[in-house]
């Protein structure tokens, strides 16, 4: 007999693949059996009007990416290097800006 270890390789996919897809289902069940938990915490944060959830920890300008202006990772100077690892994998947030000047009253 030839028993070759790649012949492992097959099954081992087809129970990573199964365990995967239960995850999935697992998730469904999960979201209704607390849809009424959720729902409660939906209307207390739209009456305490929070913003954003915190994706992540590290800058402040990742943490609520709604929030953070375009130069708040180059607040030492612009040419500064990324400090933190989560800065690229968060897009600036898509802004227009306009030129103030232009559209504040001048103050008498």
């Amino acid at each position: 007999m030839n028993h070759r270890p790649a012949r492992l390789v097959l099954p081992f996919l087809a129970v990573a693949l199964f365990g995967f897809a239960m995850s999935f289902v697992d998730a469904a069940l999960l979201r209704e059996r607390h849809a009424g938990r959720i729902e409660a915490n939906h209307v207390l944060a739209k009456r305490l009007g929070l913003t954003d959830i915190a994706l992540f920890t590290e800058a402040r300008y990742t943490r609520h990416p709604s929030q953070a202006d375009l130069h708040a990772p180059f607040q030492d100077h612009p040419l500064a290097l990324e400090h933190f690892p989560t800065g690229s994998l968060i897009a600036p947030p898509h802004t227009r800006h306009e030129y103030l000047d232009r559209t504040t009253t001048r103050a008498d």
